[in-house]
Protein backbone atom coordinates (compact mmCIF):
# COMPACT_ATOMS: atom_id res chain seq x y z
CA UNK A 1 0.00 0.00 0.00
CA UNK A 2 1.36 3.40 -0.96
CA UNK A 3 2.19 6.00 1.64
CA UNK A 4 -0.56 8.32 0.41
CA UNK A 5 -3.15 5.53 0.51
CA UNK A 6 -2.09 4.65 4.06
CA UNK A 7 -2.35 8.26 5.13
CA UNK A 8 -5.78 8.50 3.52
CA UNK A 9 -6.98 5.42 5.39
CA UNK A 10 -5.63 6.79 8.65
CA UNK A 11 -7.40 10.08 8.05
CA UNK A 12 -10.66 8.30 7.24
CA UNK A 13 -10.29 6.17 10.37
CA UNK A 14 -9.72 9.27 12.47
CA UNK A 15 -12.78 10.95 10.99
CA UNK A 16 -14.86 7.87 11.77
CA UNK A 17 -13.66 7.92 15.35
CA UNK A 18 -14.42 11.64 15.67
CA UNK A 19 -17.82 11.11 14.11
CA UNK A 20 -18.74 8.54 16.73
CA UNK A 21 -18.34 11.05 19.56
CA UNK A 22 -19.60 14.14 17.70
CA UNK A 23 -22.60 12.64 15.89
CA UNK A 24 -25.28 15.32 15.56
CA UNK A 25 -27.93 12.69 16.26
CA UNK A 26 -26.73 12.64 19.87
CA UNK A 27 -28.23 16.11 20.36
CA UNK A 28 -31.73 14.61 20.30
CA UNK A 29 -31.05 12.28 23.24
CA UNK A 30 -32.11 13.05 26.78
CA UNK A 31 -29.23 13.98 29.09
CA UNK A 32 -29.18 10.60 30.85
CA UNK A 33 -29.31 8.67 27.56
CA UNK A 34 -26.65 10.92 26.07
CA UNK A 35 -24.20 10.13 28.86
CA UNK A 36 -24.73 6.40 28.51
CA UNK A 37 -24.46 6.46 24.70
CA UNK A 38 -21.34 8.64 24.72
CA UNK A 39 -19.60 6.45 27.29
CA UNK A 40 -20.33 3.36 25.20
CA UNK A 41 -18.96 5.09 22.10
CA UNK A 42 -15.89 6.30 23.98
CA UNK A 43 -15.14 2.74 25.07
CA UNK A 44 -15.54 1.55 21.50
CA UNK A 45 -13.39 4.27 19.91
CA UNK A 46 -10.58 4.08 22.48
CA UNK A 47 -10.84 0.31 22.97
CA UNK A 48 -11.03 0.86 26.71
CA UNK A 49 -12.61 -1.38 29.31
CA UNK A 50 -14.19 1.30 31.46
CA UNK A 51 -15.48 4.85 31.11
CA UNK A 52 -16.88 7.12 33.81
CA UNK A 53 -18.04 10.69 34.41
CA UNK A 54 -17.62 12.50 37.73
CA UNK A 55 -19.14 15.94 38.34
CA UNK A 56 -18.25 18.60 40.87
CA UNK A 57 -20.69 18.90 43.75
CA UNK A 58 -22.02 22.36 44.73
CA UNK A 59 -19.21 24.02 46.66
CA UNK A 60 -16.56 22.59 44.34
CA UNK A 61 -14.75 20.47 46.92
CA UNK A 62 -15.66 16.95 45.81
CA UNK A 63 -16.32 15.00 42.63
CA UNK A 64 -19.16 12.47 42.60
CA UNK A 65 -19.60 9.65 40.08
CA UNK A 66 -22.77 10.17 38.01
CA UNK A 67 -22.35 7.75 35.07
CA UNK A 68 -20.13 4.75 34.32
CA UNK A 69 -19.80 1.87 31.87
CA UNK A 70 -17.72 -1.20 32.68
CA UNK A 71 -17.42 -0.03 36.27
CA UNK A 72 -21.02 0.70 37.19
CA UNK A 73 -20.34 0.14 40.90
CA UNK A 74 -18.62 3.52 40.92
CA UNK A 75 -22.06 5.13 40.56
CA UNK A 76 -23.95 2.56 42.63
CA UNK A 77 -21.67 3.18 45.61
CA UNK A 78 -21.74 6.97 45.25
CA UNK A 79 -17.98 7.32 44.89
CA UNK A 80 -16.63 10.73 45.93
CA UNK A 81 -13.16 12.10 45.20
CA UNK A 82 -11.76 15.26 46.82
CA UNK A 83 -10.53 17.88 44.36
CA UNK A 84 -6.74 17.75 44.14
CA UNK A 85 -6.51 14.22 45.52
CA UNK A 86 -5.78 11.06 43.55
CA UNK A 87 -6.30 10.65 39.83
CA UNK A 88 -9.65 12.34 39.10
CA UNK A 89 -9.01 15.03 41.69
CA UNK A 90 -5.75 15.95 39.94
CA UNK A 91 -7.43 16.13 36.53
CA UNK A 92 -10.02 18.69 37.67
CA UNK A 93 -7.53 20.63 39.81
CA UNK A 94 -4.99 20.94 36.96
CA UNK A 95 -7.66 21.30 34.24
CA UNK A 96 -5.60 19.22 31.84
CA UNK A 97 -5.40 15.56 30.75
CA UNK A 98 -3.71 13.10 33.12
CA UNK A 99 -2.53 9.60 32.17
CA UNK A 100 -1.55 6.93 34.70
CA UNK A 101 0.51 3.85 33.95
CA UNK A 102 0.25 2.67 37.54
CA UNK A 103 -3.09 2.26 39.27
CA UNK A 104 -2.91 1.53 43.00
CA UNK A 105 -3.47 3.14 46.38
CA UNK A 106 -0.51 5.46 45.90
CA UNK A 107 -1.94 7.10 42.77
CA UNK A 108 -5.71 6.65 43.01
CA UNK A 109 -8.19 7.53 45.79
CA UNK A 110 -11.03 5.38 44.43
CA UNK A 111 -10.20 1.80 45.45
CA UNK A 112 -12.72 0.40 42.94
CA UNK A 113 -10.30 1.29 40.14
CA UNK A 114 -7.44 -0.93 41.30
CA UNK A 115 -9.77 -3.59 42.65
CA UNK A 116 -11.22 -3.76 39.12
CA UNK A 117 -7.71 -4.59 37.89
CA UNK A 118 -7.20 -1.48 35.76
CA UNK A 119 -3.62 -0.99 34.63
CA UNK A 120 -3.87 2.31 32.76
CA UNK A 121 -6.08 5.39 33.18
CA UNK A 122 -6.65 8.47 31.05
CA UNK A 123 -8.71 11.39 32.30
CA UNK A 124 -9.65 14.78 30.85
CA UNK A 125 -11.50 17.70 32.45
CA UNK A 126 -15.06 18.71 31.63
CA UNK A 127 -14.75 22.42 30.86
CA UNK A 128 -17.46 25.05 30.35
CA UNK A 129 -16.33 28.62 29.80
CA UNK A 130 -12.87 27.74 31.09
CA UNK A 131 -14.28 26.46 34.39
CA UNK A 132 -13.91 22.79 35.32
CA UNK A 133 -17.14 21.04 36.24
CA UNK A 134 -15.99 17.41 36.28
CA UNK A 135 -13.87 14.62 34.81
CA UNK A 136 -14.25 12.00 32.07
CA UNK A 137 -11.89 9.07 32.41
CA UNK A 138 -11.31 5.75 30.70
CA UNK A 139 -9.37 2.70 31.88
CA UNK A 140 -7.70 -0.36 30.42
CA UNK A 141 -7.27 -3.78 32.07
CA UNK A 142 -4.00 -4.25 30.20
CA UNK A 143 -0.95 -1.99 30.18
CA UNK A 144 -1.04 0.48 27.28
CA UNK A 145 -0.21 4.05 26.41
CA UNK A 146 -2.96 6.32 25.12
CA UNK A 147 -1.85 8.37 22.10
CA UNK A 148 -2.23 12.14 21.63
CA UNK A 149 -5.04 11.31 19.21
CA UNK A 150 -6.75 9.31 21.96
CA UNK A 151 -6.44 12.28 24.29
CA UNK A 152 -7.88 14.57 21.63
CA UNK A 153 -10.86 12.27 21.06
CA UNK A 154 -11.52 11.89 24.77
CA UNK A 155 -11.42 15.68 25.21
CA UNK A 156 -13.85 16.06 22.32
CA UNK A 157 -16.26 13.67 24.06
CA UNK A 158 -15.68 15.48 27.36
CA UNK A 159 -16.62 18.81 25.78
CA UNK A 160 -19.85 17.28 24.50
CA UNK A 161 -20.62 15.82 27.93
CA UNK A 162 -19.74 19.09 29.68
CA UNK A 163 -22.21 21.08 27.60
CA UNK A 164 -24.97 18.51 28.16
CA UNK A 165 -24.27 18.27 31.91
CA UNK A 166 -24.14 22.04 32.25
CA UNK A 167 -27.46 22.45 30.44
CA UNK A 168 -29.07 19.71 32.52
CA UNK A 169 -27.75 21.14 35.77
CA UNK A 170 -28.85 24.67 34.88
CA UNK A 171 -32.33 23.46 33.97
CA UNK A 172 -32.59 21.37 37.13
CA UNK A 173 -31.35 24.25 39.30
CA UNK A 174 -33.82 26.68 37.76
CA UNK A 175 -36.68 24.25 38.31
CA UNK A 176 -35.56 23.49 41.87
CA UNK A 177 -35.05 27.17 42.69
CA UNK A 178 -38.46 28.08 41.30
CA UNK A 179 -40.16 25.27 43.21
CA UNK A 180 -38.30 26.15 46.40
CA UNK A 181 -39.21 29.80 46.10
CA UNK A 182 -42.86 28.98 45.39
CA UNK A 183 -42.95 26.75 48.46
CA UNK A 184 -41.46 29.43 50.71
CA UNK A 185 -43.47 32.43 49.56
CA UNK A 186 -46.81 32.55 51.39
CA UNK A 187 -49.48 30.65 49.45
CA UNK A 188 -51.97 33.00 51.05
CA UNK A 189 -51.55 35.95 53.35
CA UNK A 190 -53.02 35.68 56.86
CA UNK A 191 -56.51 37.02 57.53
CA UNK A 192 -56.08 39.83 60.05
CA UNK A 193 -59.25 41.77 60.93
CA UNK A 194 -58.58 45.47 60.53
CA UNK A 195 -55.63 44.97 58.17
CA UNK A 196 -55.60 44.51 54.40
CA UNK A 197 -52.66 42.66 52.83
CA UNK A 198 -51.71 42.24 49.18
CA UNK A 199 -48.52 41.07 47.48
CA UNK A 200 -46.93 40.57 44.08
CA UNK A 201 -43.88 38.57 43.04
CA UNK A 202 -42.41 38.69 39.51
CA UNK A 203 -39.24 36.79 38.42
CA UNK A 204 -36.58 38.79 36.64
CA UNK A 205 -35.56 38.63 32.99
CA UNK A 206 -35.70 35.11 31.46
CA UNK A 207 -37.33 33.80 34.61
CA UNK A 208 -34.07 33.71 36.58
CA UNK A 209 -34.84 33.02 40.24
CA UNK A 210 -33.17 35.17 42.86
CA UNK A 211 -33.38 35.33 46.62
CA UNK A 212 -36.22 37.85 46.99
CA UNK A 213 -38.94 36.98 49.48
CA UNK A 214 -41.64 38.41 51.70
CA UNK A 215 -43.45 37.02 54.72
CA UNK A 216 -46.31 37.99 57.03
CA UNK A 217 -47.17 36.16 60.25
CA UNK A 218 -49.10 36.62 63.49
CA UNK A 219 -47.16 36.18 66.73
CA UNK A 220 -48.60 34.71 69.95
CA UNK A 221 -48.56 38.14 71.63
CA UNK A 222 -50.90 39.55 68.96
CA UNK A 223 -48.25 41.54 67.05
CA UNK A 224 -48.11 41.19 63.26
CA UNK A 225 -44.69 40.46 61.72
CA UNK A 226 -43.85 41.73 58.23
CA UNK A 227 -40.65 40.74 56.43
CA UNK A 228 -39.14 41.54 53.06
CA UNK A 229 -35.65 40.60 51.95
CA UNK A 230 -33.24 40.02 49.09
CA UNK A 231 -30.34 37.55 49.14
CA UNK A 232 -27.37 38.55 46.99
CA UNK A 233 -27.04 36.19 44.01
CA UNK A 234 -29.29 34.18 41.74
CA UNK A 235 -30.37 30.63 41.12
CA UNK A 236 -30.64 27.70 43.47
CA UNK A 237 -27.89 28.80 45.93
CA UNK A 238 -29.66 32.13 46.55
CA UNK A 239 -33.04 30.41 46.89
CA UNK A 240 -31.62 27.92 49.40
CA UNK A 241 -30.11 30.68 51.53
CA UNK A 242 -33.38 32.60 51.31
CA UNK A 243 -35.26 29.58 52.64
CA UNK A 244 -32.88 29.18 55.55
CA UNK A 245 -33.10 32.88 56.41
CA UNK A 246 -36.90 32.83 56.33
CA UNK A 247 -37.07 29.87 58.70
CA UNK A 248 -34.45 31.30 61.04
CA UNK A 249 -36.13 34.71 61.20
CA UNK A 250 -39.48 33.13 62.03
CA UNK A 251 -37.84 31.14 64.83
CA UNK A 252 -36.12 34.20 66.30
CA UNK A 253 -39.37 36.18 66.00
CA UNK A 254 -41.17 33.56 68.09
CA UNK A 255 -38.59 33.99 70.84
CA UNK A 256 -39.65 37.61 71.19
CA UNK A 257 -37.69 40.83 71.10
CA UNK A 258 -37.94 43.91 68.93
CA UNK A 259 -37.07 43.86 65.19
CA UNK A 260 -33.47 44.95 65.83
CA UNK A 261 -32.87 42.03 68.22
CA UNK A 262 -34.38 39.57 65.75
CA UNK A 263 -32.19 40.84 62.90
CA UNK A 264 -29.10 40.79 65.14
CA UNK A 265 -29.76 37.13 65.99
CA UNK A 266 -30.36 36.36 62.32
CA UNK A 267 -27.08 38.06 61.38
CA UNK A 268 -25.08 35.99 63.90
CA UNK A 269 -26.70 32.78 62.74
CA UNK A 270 -26.13 33.42 59.04
CA UNK A 271 -22.52 34.57 59.48
CA UNK A 272 -21.73 31.41 61.43
CA UNK A 273 -23.48 28.86 59.20
CA UNK A 274 -23.44 30.69 55.82
CA UNK A 275 -20.09 32.55 55.73
CA UNK A 276 -19.74 34.76 52.69
CA UNK A 277 -23.45 35.24 52.06
CA UNK A 278 -25.07 38.65 52.16
CA UNK A 279 -28.67 39.83 52.16
CA UNK A 280 -30.77 42.90 52.81
CA UNK A 281 -33.69 42.31 55.16
CA UNK A 282 -36.36 44.57 56.62
CA UNK A 283 -38.38 43.34 59.59
CA UNK A 284 -41.36 45.24 60.96
CA UNK A 285 -43.79 44.61 63.80
CA UNK A 286 -47.28 46.11 63.83
CA UNK A 287 -48.84 46.65 67.25
CA UNK A 288 -52.00 44.62 68.07
CA UNK A 289 -54.08 47.82 67.88
CA UNK A 290 -52.38 48.71 64.55
CA UNK A 291 -51.51 52.21 65.74
CA UNK A 292 -47.75 52.00 65.22
CA UNK A 293 -45.16 50.21 63.12
CA UNK A 294 -41.77 49.21 64.58
CA UNK A 295 -39.14 48.82 61.81
CA UNK A 296 -35.52 47.68 61.57
CA UNK A 297 -33.67 47.61 58.25
CA UNK A 298 -30.55 45.57 57.49
CA UNK A 299 -29.49 47.43 54.37
CA UNK A 300 -32.94 47.22 52.79
CA UNK A 301 -34.81 49.97 50.99
CA UNK A 302 -37.15 51.79 53.37
CA UNK A 303 -40.95 51.47 53.05
CA UNK A 304 -43.22 54.09 51.49
CA UNK A 305 -46.26 55.24 53.48
CA UNK A 306 -49.37 56.84 52.05
CA UNK A 307 -51.74 58.72 54.37
CA UNK A 308 -55.11 60.28 53.72
CA UNK A 309 -54.78 63.89 52.57
CA UNK A 310 -50.99 63.69 52.11
CA UNK A 311 -48.51 62.74 49.39
CA UNK A 312 -46.83 59.41 50.09
CA UNK A 313 -43.33 59.58 51.53
CA UNK A 314 -40.40 57.36 52.40
CA UNK A 315 -40.51 56.51 56.09
CA UNK A 316 -37.63 57.99 58.05
CA UNK A 317 -36.13 54.61 58.92
CA UNK A 318 -32.53 54.13 60.10
CA UNK A 319 -30.76 51.78 57.67
CA UNK A 320 -28.08 49.51 59.16
CA UNK A 321 -25.55 47.26 57.33
CA UNK A 322 -26.89 44.20 55.46
CA UNK A 323 -26.97 40.71 56.98
CA UNK A 324 -23.53 39.16 56.58
CA UNK A 325 -21.69 42.43 55.91
CA UNK A 326 -20.14 43.24 59.30
CA UNK A 327 -19.85 41.61 62.70
CA UNK A 328 -21.38 42.92 65.93
CA UNK A 329 -23.53 45.57 64.27
CA UNK A 330 -25.61 47.75 66.58
CA UNK A 331 -29.03 47.62 64.96
CA UNK A 332 -31.76 50.21 65.48
CA UNK A 333 -35.56 50.36 65.51
CA UNK A 334 -37.68 53.17 64.08
CA UNK A 335 -41.30 53.65 65.22
CA UNK A 336 -43.83 55.13 62.77
CA UNK A 337 -47.49 55.99 63.21
CA UNK A 338 -50.13 54.04 61.22
CA UNK A 339 -53.26 56.20 61.10
CA UNK A 340 -56.54 54.56 60.02
CA UNK A 341 -56.68 54.30 56.23
CA UNK A 342 -52.91 54.55 55.78
CA UNK A 343 -50.94 52.21 53.50
CA UNK A 344 -47.35 51.01 53.87
CA UNK A 345 -45.57 49.63 50.79
CA UNK A 346 -42.61 47.22 51.19
CA UNK A 347 -40.56 46.21 48.13
CA UNK A 348 -37.26 44.83 46.82
CA UNK A 349 -34.78 46.69 44.62
CA UNK A 350 -36.03 45.06 41.41
CA UNK A 351 -39.02 47.40 41.59
CA UNK A 352 -37.04 50.65 41.55
CA UNK A 353 -33.55 49.95 40.19
CA UNK A 354 -32.99 50.35 36.41
CA UNK A 355 -29.83 50.77 34.39
CA UNK A 356 -29.29 54.41 33.50
CA UNK A 357 -32.06 55.69 35.77
CA UNK A 358 -31.30 57.40 39.08
CA UNK A 359 -32.67 55.52 42.08
CA UNK A 360 -34.05 58.73 43.58
CA UNK A 361 -36.14 59.28 40.44
CA UNK A 362 -37.70 55.82 40.73
CA UNK A 363 -38.35 56.26 44.44
CA UNK A 364 -40.04 59.58 43.70
CA UNK A 365 -42.27 57.85 41.14
CA UNK A 366 -43.10 55.19 43.73
CA UNK A 367 -44.09 57.85 46.24
CA UNK A 368 -46.21 59.48 43.57
CA UNK A 369 -48.27 56.34 42.94
CA UNK A 370 -48.72 54.97 46.50
CA UNK A 371 -51.99 56.27 47.95
CA UNK A 372 -54.40 55.31 50.78
CA UNK A 373 -56.57 52.89 48.83
CA UNK A 374 -57.31 49.17 49.14
CA UNK A 375 -54.13 47.08 49.33
CA UNK A 376 -54.85 45.22 46.09
CA UNK A 377 -55.46 48.50 44.28
CA UNK A 378 -52.16 49.93 45.50
CA UNK A 379 -50.30 46.80 44.32
CA UNK A 380 -51.88 47.04 40.88
CA UNK A 381 -51.15 50.77 40.57
CA UNK A 382 -47.52 50.39 41.66
CA UNK A 383 -46.84 47.54 39.23
CA UNK A 384 -48.52 49.42 36.37
CA UNK A 385 -46.48 52.57 37.00
CA UNK A 386 -43.05 51.10 37.73
CA UNK A 387 -43.10 47.86 35.71
CA UNK A 388 -45.73 48.41 33.04
CA UNK A 389 -45.11 46.19 30.02
CA UNK A 390 -41.40 45.78 30.70
CA UNK A 391 -39.80 42.62 32.05
CA UNK A 392 -37.68 43.62 35.07
CA UNK A 393 -34.00 42.68 35.06
CA UNK A 394 -34.21 41.53 38.67
CA UNK A 395 -36.88 39.84 40.76
CA UNK A 396 -39.61 42.09 42.14
CA UNK A 397 -41.30 41.46 45.48
CA UNK A 398 -44.00 43.90 46.56
CA UNK A 399 -46.10 43.83 49.73
CA UNK A 400 -48.70 46.39 50.79
CA UNK A 401 -50.26 46.69 54.23
CA UNK A 402 -53.29 48.90 54.87
CA UNK A 403 -54.88 49.76 58.18
CA UNK A 404 -58.60 49.83 57.56
CA UNK A 405 -60.98 52.55 58.65
CA UNK A 406 -63.83 51.46 60.88
CA UNK A 407 -66.26 52.46 58.13
CA UNK A 408 -64.85 50.03 55.55
CA UNK A 409 -64.38 46.99 57.77
CA UNK A 410 -66.34 44.07 56.37
CA UNK A 411 -67.65 41.04 58.23
CA UNK A 412 -65.26 38.75 60.07
CA UNK A 413 -65.50 35.23 58.66
CA UNK A 414 -63.57 32.31 60.12
CA UNK A 415 -63.63 28.59 59.41
CA UNK A 416 -61.63 26.63 61.98
CA UNK A 417 -61.20 22.96 62.88
CA UNK A 418 -63.56 21.78 65.60
CA UNK A 419 -60.79 21.33 68.17
CA UNK A 420 -60.16 23.17 71.46
CA UNK A 421 -57.00 24.77 70.06
CA UNK A 422 -59.12 26.78 67.61
CA UNK A 423 -60.76 28.77 70.41
CA UNK A 424 -57.64 30.91 70.86
CA UNK A 425 -57.57 31.78 67.14
CA UNK A 426 -61.26 32.76 67.24
CA UNK A 427 -60.81 34.98 70.31
CA UNK A 428 -57.74 36.70 68.85
CA UNK A 429 -59.44 37.46 65.53
CA UNK A 430 -62.60 38.68 67.29
CA UNK A 431 -60.65 40.98 69.58
CA UNK A 432 -58.93 42.63 66.61
CA UNK A 433 -62.18 43.02 64.65
CA UNK A 434 -64.09 44.46 67.60
CA UNK A 435 -61.28 46.97 68.18
CA UNK A 436 -61.55 48.19 64.59
CA UNK A 437 -65.34 48.65 64.78
CA UNK A 438 -64.92 50.63 68.03
CA UNK A 439 -66.80 48.19 70.24
CA UNK A 440 -66.90 49.22 73.89
CA UNK A 441 -64.94 47.26 76.47
CA UNK A 442 -68.16 45.80 77.94
CA UNK A 443 -69.50 44.76 74.53
CA UNK A 444 -66.15 43.22 73.59
CA UNK A 445 -66.00 41.20 76.80
CA UNK A 446 -69.61 40.00 76.43
CA UNK A 447 -69.17 38.95 72.80
CA UNK A 448 -65.93 37.13 73.54
CA UNK A 449 -67.68 35.12 76.24
CA UNK A 450 -70.89 34.46 74.28
CA UNK A 451 -69.20 33.48 71.00
CA UNK A 452 -66.57 31.52 72.92
CA UNK A 453 -69.28 29.45 74.61
CA UNK A 454 -71.08 28.83 71.31
CA UNK A 455 -67.83 27.76 69.65
CA UNK A 456 -66.88 25.53 72.60
CA UNK A 457 -70.27 23.83 72.44
CA UNK A 458 -69.83 23.13 68.73
CA UNK A 459 -66.36 21.72 69.34
CA UNK A 460 -67.59 19.46 72.15
CA UNK A 461 -70.99 18.32 70.93
CA UNK A 462 -71.24 18.61 67.13
CA UNK A 463 -68.80 15.98 65.91
CA UNK A 464 -67.48 12.57 66.77
CA UNK A 465 -63.90 11.31 66.38
CA UNK A 466 -63.91 12.15 62.66
CA UNK A 467 -64.07 15.87 63.52
CA UNK A 468 -65.29 18.74 61.41
CA UNK A 469 -65.24 22.54 61.19
CA UNK A 470 -66.87 25.47 62.98
CA UNK A 471 -67.79 28.66 61.11
CA UNK A 472 -67.82 31.97 62.96
CA UNK A 473 -69.12 35.20 61.41
CA UNK A 474 -69.36 38.69 62.91
CA UNK A 475 -71.15 41.48 61.06
CA UNK A 476 -71.75 45.09 62.05
CA UNK A 477 -75.32 46.34 61.50
CA UNK A 478 -75.67 49.87 62.73
CA UNK A 479 -74.75 49.75 66.43
CA UNK A 480 -75.28 45.99 66.68
CA UNK A 481 -72.88 43.12 66.11
CA UNK A 482 -74.56 40.00 64.77
CA UNK A 483 -72.46 36.94 65.61
CA UNK A 484 -73.22 33.57 64.02
CA UNK A 485 -71.64 30.25 64.97
CA UNK A 486 -72.42 27.26 62.72
CA UNK A 487 -71.45 23.60 62.58
CA UNK A 488 -72.40 20.74 60.28
CA UNK A 489 -72.64 17.92 62.82
CA UNK A 490 -75.23 16.12 64.91
CA UNK A 491 -75.11 17.19 68.52
CA UNK A 492 -74.30 14.63 71.16
CA UNK A 493 -75.85 14.86 74.67
CA UNK A 494 -73.77 16.63 77.37
CA UNK A 495 -71.22 14.43 79.11
CA UNK A 496 -71.00 14.58 82.90
CA UNK A 497 -72.95 16.60 85.44
CA UNK A 498 -73.39 20.34 85.82
CA UNK A 499 -73.11 20.87 82.05
CA UNK A 500 -75.15 23.09 79.76
CA UNK A 501 -74.26 26.40 81.43
CA UNK A 502 -72.91 27.78 78.15
CA UNK A 503 -76.39 28.57 76.90
CA UNK A 504 -77.13 30.53 80.10
CA UNK A 505 -73.92 32.57 79.65
CA UNK A 506 -74.81 33.33 76.05
CA UNK A 507 -78.19 34.72 77.08
CA UNK A 508 -76.65 36.81 79.84
CA UNK A 509 -73.98 38.31 77.54
CA UNK A 510 -76.09 38.86 74.43
CA UNK A 511 -79.04 41.18 73.86
CA UNK A 512 -80.64 38.45 71.77
CA UNK A 513 -79.74 34.78 71.32
CA UNK A 514 -81.28 32.21 68.98
CA UNK A 515 -80.24 28.55 68.77
CA UNK A 516 -81.42 26.52 65.80
CA UNK A 517 -80.78 22.76 65.84
CA UNK A 518 -81.20 21.32 62.35
CA UNK A 519 -80.51 17.91 60.80
CA UNK A 520 -77.58 19.38 58.84
CA UNK A 521 -76.08 21.20 61.83
CA UNK A 522 -76.65 23.85 64.48
CA UNK A 523 -76.63 27.63 64.10
CA UNK A 524 -76.31 30.03 67.03
CA UNK A 525 -77.10 33.73 66.49
CA UNK A 526 -76.01 36.31 69.08
CA UNK A 527 -76.86 40.01 68.82
CA UNK A 528 -75.08 42.57 70.99
CA UNK A 529 -75.09 46.37 70.90
CA UNK A 530 -71.48 47.60 70.82
CA UNK A 531 -72.04 51.13 72.20
CA UNK A 532 -70.97 52.08 75.73
CA UNK A 533 -72.85 50.53 78.65
CA UNK A 534 -75.71 52.67 80.00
Amino acid sequence: MSTSASARLQAEHKLQRIGLVSDSALAHLAAEDLLTELLDRVRQVLRSDTAAVLLLEPGGRELVAVAARGIETEVAQGVRVPVGKGFAGQVVARREPVQLQRVDSTTVVNRLLWEKGLQTLLGVPLLVGGEAMGVLHVGSLSPREFTPEDVELLQLAADRIALAAHAQRSKAERAAAAELQRSLLPTQLPVVPGIELAARYVPGDEGAIAGDWYDVFLLPNGWLGVVIGDVVGHGLPAAIVMGRMRSALRAFALEGGDPAEVLANLDRKMQHFEPGMMATVLYALIEPNFERLHVSSAGHLVPVQGREGERARLLDVAVDPPIGALRDVRRRVTVAEMPPGSVVCFYTDGLVERRGVALDDKLDRLCGVVHPAQAQTVCADVMAELIGEDTPDDDVALLTVRRQNGADVGPLELTVPAVPESLKEVRSAMRRWLTVVDASADATADLLVAVGEATSNAVEHAYGPAGGVVKVRLELRGQDVIATVCDEGRWRPPRGENRGRGTLLMHRCGDEVRIDHRPQGTEVMIRRTIGPAE
